[in-house]
């Protein structure tokens, strides 16, 4: 008798399926911008994206988010794909559904059900590594869920026949449970959640112990949207090895290095990464890892500038920074990756006006250099092109507020070259 031969098949990437408006204050542009994100966050939590849908609407529809139609459309293709033996894992939708919302489309697709808030979730529980990023998560995952608990017993609501005090038809003896279980579970939470709440109280007096503890030196925090290579940047600077890949979120715990350029030594701290649409609650629970942020002297905002979008990344951390009390900082913008810039040049012909993507990397530096004057920097990290300037501009900038700040403290250190010798 032959023996059966056992192949041992990979473990399967789960499939996801994208779904985006385009609305009056989202252009179809913005959408796929939006959806590329939507892609790289879903990669980064290990699933494929096979397929995408936008939708014209005024505003999201409040029972499905897409119209009927759309939602025939996309329920369609899931039924498509598993006749062919092509399973989708889920459909991910690019901004908060509520719980309504989640449970209707839900009951209609067949499938797990995520929003751009919840798949963020799950990648800063899949990157936490200490307990104070566990810690913060996990709160903010509980105020993720406590709204959408609803209806996880409507199963024992609605059984059985009848009549009576209870009320309603059938309800006696089976109304309770679920609305007690319901119940049961938001007190559960609730508990949860303050216990969470205590432990960062904790947590942040810890920090601020820490910080204390510091001793006289200026705090430089490197802030900037997520995946534009502030990891590697600290790396270079502290000589150090923070964890640092091409994926969203690489970093959660803050982390505080002592960088000494020339006889100037100051403290040097990497933190997490903004994105676009950041959940209020998740800025809410990382509290103590943005106050490092908050009690930063200078702040050095990090730039990807060969993302085509690099511009509006500018403005949603100027808006993260202002939404946690840190605007105003002293700040010096960093453009980083200019070795991966690309522009299209126009023709000599062409006579449509120039968009920004026909910007040279020099008329840009012209532009931003003189518009922040000479809190400007651009450099490549990766090719360490420009590391010297950058450092030079740093010092400057450390000593002027060293010297403002304590005025009194001498520096401690004598010149050091590069190997550390005097």
């Amino acid at each position: 008798m032959a023996m059966k031969e056992f192949v041992i098949s990979e473990a399967q990437v789960e499939t996801a399926v994208l779904v985006g408006l385009i609305t009056k204050t989202q252009d179809e542009r913005k959408t796929n911008e939006y959806l590329d994100e939507l892609a790289f966050l879903a990669e980064t939590a290990g699933a494929e994206v096979v397929k995408r849908f936008t939708q014209k609407l005024d505003q999201a529809n409040s029972v499905t988010y897409v119209g009927k139609g759309k939602l025939d459309e996309i329920k369609q293709y899931i039924h498509d794909e598993e006749e062919a033996e092509r399973e989708v894992g889920m459909v991910i939708f690019d901004d908060e559904l509520s719980a309504k919302q989640i449970r209707n489309i839900e009951g209609e697709l067949k499938v797990k059900i995520l929003d751009r808030t919840s798949l963020i979730l799950d990648i800063f529980a899949m990157r936490a590594q200490t307990a104070n990023a566990k810690t913060q998560v996990e709160l903010a995952q509980y105020k993720y869920m406590l709204p959408r608990l609803q209806r996880l017993w409507t199963h024992l609501e609605r059984q059985g026949g009848g009549s009576g005090a209870g009320g309603g038809k059938g309800s006696v003896g089976l109304r309770g449970p679920g609305e007690t279980q319901l119940e049961m579970d938001r007190r559960i939470i609730l508990n949860r959640m303050s216990l969470l709440k205590e432990r960062l109280v904790e947590i942040d007096k810890q920090k601020a112990t820490q910080r204390k503890n510091r001793g006289r030196l200026i705090r430089v925090a490197l802030v900037g949207y997520t995946n534009v290579g502030k990891s590697t940047l600290m790396n270079l600077l502290a000589k150090s090895e923070v964890f640092a890949e091409n994926k969203l979120f690489a970093t959660l715990d803050t982390t505080v290095r002592k960088v000494i350029i020339d006889n100037l030594p100051f403290l040097l701290s990497d933190t997490v990464g903004f994105i676009r649409k950041l959940p209020t609650d998740l800025v809410d629970s990382f509290k103590s890892t943005l106050d490092e942020v908050r009690e930063a002297d200078l702040l050095l905002h990090v730039v990807d500038i060969s993302h085509p979008d690099f511009e509006e990344q500018i403005e949603v951390v100027n808006k993260t920074l202002a939404d946690i009390g840190a605007a105003g900082k002293p700040m010096m913008l960093v453009f980083n990756k200019i070795d991966a810039y690309t522009y299209v040049q126009k023709d000599e012909d062409d006579l449509t006006p120039r968009t920004k993507e026909n910007w040279t990397l020099e008329e840009l530096m012209r532009t931003w250099m003189a518009k922040m004057e000479d809190n400007c920097l651009f450099i490549s990290a990766r090719e360490r092109i420009n590391l010297e300037e950058m450092k030079n501009a740093v010092y400057k900038r450390v000593k002027e507020l060293h010297v403002q700040k304590y005025p009194y403290n001498d520096f401690l250190y004598q010149n050091y070259d590069e190997n550390g010798e005097v």
